[in-house]
């Protein structure tokens, strides 16, 4: 076993002992805790777990990556303004108030605001959309254990399983938030040390956001010299269309996503629910404003270590992902054989997007333990937000069909049962998706975000804020929006279909079309259809209300019907 296995080893160990220890002291035995953490999260542990649920494998693994190999730095932008932009329309537009109406999930909400047919649309919704963006999270924990390990895919996403069910499944929610807040604590710190210590090494200014400005001027001349698109240059690889429908679709998805909006359930009040928010913006933040100094320091080393380079004396960063299979020739070939002697060029090579943080302390020359360390991470990231989504699947199935639907008379324990098998049965599906995934981490979880867009962010600010947006509306624009844009990805991405597109807009940018489908629909539909009670309308006008209005209260207590 290599130093960096063994690193690797001692981390995963004693981070998913600490992951197991903080759900055994936080475990529940009531509906209110396994669901929402019972209302009691403070602000600031609610912030940090807001962050790690949707800091995902993607942020932590992909996304550097993409702006490093997404044809150049700019184009991979979309994914830090879209990510950071969604969270100011969700802080803003919707958490605060679905915090004061006061239920556990997003189809609870829109049973409640519209019918139960909405209800049922909406717990469709939520499953795919947390199947789609968990079936990235268990591909990066493969991807994880595959490298530092040496284990394959199948059995790395099944270690992950095991953990995440053990945790998911004891502590419902109120386990999964304080094994999160360990979570980001986890992934920030193994995010940020590498980072520090390339900047400082490559640049001699150890804060990476500064270091970064210092490289780019050089980096633009290595991309020009190799003929492909300046680093910083707009449009070079993405084009304005496609910039602003990726970047509205993975805003308007963040604010739509059911396990983060979640999130907003846990925090003690309304006034709490916005200061979540606020700290989950600073916890965000401090990755993603180091994210695109990764990649450029990254990029940079890349180009210069292996460009011009011969096979049998390439760094062994290089050997060790190109014998997993991470690193190809350009039509996707193995490396070797090109034959020991072959001089490699940089556009003679296909780097996975997916390798660039995992492989960045490697690419830096940095000491075995911080390779461990950032590998611990990558698997914190991953889990944490895969806990997320399969309560979500949990909650959608347990309460919003069987106790809603089924078993109104179900008693505590037996929804806390029917949520913990059907919280079982979601790891399984999310292990297959995870083995079998239908694009690397970030495009899967790109397809996730236009999903809740296309299905949730119009009915939910619709739901909010325009008291006769109505039931037969709602219901028929979560169908056209989130009908449209699954067909629409099934039709375009590489693994599924071989079509074009319309006018050339990628599956990942199409959830801006399906939204403005659904707001359309909602809004056409609702002018024609019987409109809320007047109760209905007027506790929507009272959630916009400072204070504890009188039928909110009502509504809280159960006593609208």
């Amino acid at each position: 076993m290599s130093d960096i296995q063994t690193w690797t080893l001692v981390f995963v160990i004693l981070t998913f002992s600490t992951y197991i220890f903080v759900a055994y002291r936080s475990r529940v035995s009531t509906t209110a805790g396994f669901y929402v953490a019972s209302g009691g999260i403070p602000a600031p542990a609610n912030g940090a777990a807001i962050a790690a649920d949707w800091m995902s494998a993607a942020s932590f693994i992909s996304m550097a990556g993409i702006i490093a190999f997404a044809g150049n730095g700019y184009g991979g932008s979309v994914y830090l303004m879209g990510w950071t932009g969604g969270y100011v329309l969700l802080a803003l537009l919707l958490a605060p108030y679905l915090r004061k109406f006061g239920k556990y999930t997003i189809p609870d909400f829109v049973g409640d605001r519209y019918n139960e047919t909405a209800r049922l649309v909406a717990v469709v919704a939520a499953i795919v959309v947390s199947f789609v963006y968990v079936a990235g999270q268990m591909a990066g924990v493969g991807l994880v254990f595959t490298r530092f390990l040496r284990v394959d895919t199948t059995t790395g996403v099944v270690i992950g399983m095991a953990i995440v069910f053990f945790y998911a499944v004891l502590g419902g929610m109120k386990g999964i938030t304080w094994t999160q807040v360990t979570q980001y604590s986890v992934l920030i710190v193994a995010y940020l040390i590498p980072a520090v210590a390339v900047s400082a090494k490559v640049t001699d200014v150890p804060i990476p956001q500064v270091g970064f400005g210092r490289i780019l001027e050089e980096l633009d001349a290595l991309q020009a010299e190799l003929g492909i698109a300046e680093y910083t240059a707009a449009f070079g690889s993405t084009n304005m269309l496609n910039m602003v429908l990726i970047t509205a679709a993975l805003m308007f998805g963040t604010a739509g996503l059911p396990h983060v909006i979640v999130r907003f359930y846990t925090a003690k009040s309304v006034r709490a629910a916005r200061y979540s928010a606020l700290w989950a913006l600073f916890f965000i933040a401090l990755l993603y404003t180091t994210a695109p100094s990764v990649a450029a320091f990254s990029k940079l080393q890349i180009i210069q270590d292996v460009n011009g380079t011969a096979l049998d004396e390439m760094p062994s960063w290089f050997d060790t992902w190109a014998d997993v299979g991470l690193i190809t020739q350009a039509d996707g070939s193995p490396i070797s054989e090109l034959g020991a002697t072959a001089t490699v060029n940089y556009s003679d090579i296909l780097i996975n997007n997916d390798i660039i943080v995992l492989a960045s302390p490697e690419i830096g020359g940095l000491p075995a333990p911080i390779v461990g360390l950032v590998a611990a991470g990558a698997l914190a990231a991953a889990l944490s937000t895969a806990s997320g989504l399969l309560l979500v699947i949990s909650s959608a199935v347990a309460n919003d069909v069987y106790f809603k639907k089924i078993n109104p008379q179900a008693t505590e324990a037996r929804q806390l049962m029917v949520g913990r098998i059907a919280m079982a049965g979601a790891i399984l599906v999310a292990g297959y998706l995870g083995i079998n995934p239908p694009g690397f981490v970030a495009q899967v979880v790109a397809l996730a975000f236009g999903l809740a867009a296309a299905s949730f962010f119009p009915v939910l600010v619709l739901g909010i804020f325009w008291k006769n947006c109505t039931a037969m509306g709602a219901t028929a624009g979560m169908i056209a929006g989130l009908g449209t844009t699954m067909a629409y990805m099934l039709w375009t991405i590489d693994i599924y279909g071989n079509g074009d597109g319309i006018f050339g807009i990628l599956e990942t940018g199409f959830g801006t079309i399906g939204m403005l489908i659904n707001f359309a629909v909602t809004i056409i539909v609702s002018q024609f259809t019987p409109k809320p009670s007047p109760v209905m309308q007027e506790l929507v006008e009272e959630i916009r209300y400072p204070g504890r209005t009188r039928l909110v209260a009502q509504h809280a207590e159960g006593e609208l019907g």
